[in-house]
């Protein structure tokens, strides 16, 4: 944690720094919520502000920018004239653009990358493509949370992480589970139900006949429950 960077504080107007001490915020500053990143951008390069972020589990998660109202309120004026120009819009749109382009490239990447994990036998294929489908739409939505969305490892990691999770929840009987809290069980459990996956995987691999009771089976002709699968 940098020295201008705090988690919240117990009451308004304070925050507290990462040895437990706790601070009043500077008189005439006020807490600029997130959302606005330009806004928030340029706030924090025109001078003193305190940055305000709470993790929880593995992620951080913002919770704003305290800097003098002064500040916020010119700066937001000047973005407020910036974006009012045709300039801007056209920008924006050409921005747009860019953004449906690269994420319908990455779908239909991410779509083969699934197939190429899933290597069923010929005679499975149609199946194999069912199953990238809905495996795809479901982990590629931008904002979905899924570890398709990360950039951390590479598409073909992301691709059997994705196939694994959303077999996680849909073949298997893990979200009804009760999973006792201790360190490292919860992952345990993954680990093995993956291992479970991974053999039904195989069958299919190794063309072997497919039947209406088979877990995969039943889970692709089901309605999606709009469950996260991460």
């Amino acid at each position: 944690m940098s020295d201008n960077t705090f988690l919240p504080g117990p009451t308004a107007g304070t925050v507290k720094s990462a040895d437990g001490e706790i601070l009043d915020v500077p008189k005439g500053w006020v807490l600029l919520p997130p959302g606005d990143a330009a806004l928030t951008r340029r706030t924090k390069a025109a001078g003193d502000h305190w940055v305000v972020q709470e993790k929880k589990g593995r992620k951080v998660f913002s919770k704003g920018v305290w800097a003098a109202a002064a500040t916020i309120d010119r700066i937001r004026a000047e973005l407020d004239v910036e974006r009012s120009t045709e300039s801007y819009a056209k920008r924006k749109q050409a921005d747009a653009l860019r953004r449906e382009k690269a994420q319908a490239e990455y779908v239909e990447d991410f779509f083969g990358a699934v197939l190429a994990f899933l290597n069923f036998h010929p005679a499975h294929a149609d199946l194999a493509k069912q199953m990238a489908k809905v495996v795809t739409e479901h982990a590629t939505p931008v904002g979905s949370g899924t570890v398709a969305r990360t950039k951390r490892i590479p598409v073909a990691q992301r691709a059997e992480a994705a196939v694994i999770a959303w077999m996680r929840h849909r073949t298997t009987a893990y979200d009804s589970m009760t999973v006792p809290r201790i360190k490292g069980k919860r992952r345990e459990v993954r680990r093995i139900l993956a291992g479970h996956s991974k053999k039904l995987l195989s069958q299919y691999r190794r063309g072997e006949s497919a039947t209406v009771v088979c877990p995969l089976q039943r889970a692709l002709a089901a309605p999606t429950t709009g469950e996260k699968t991460k």
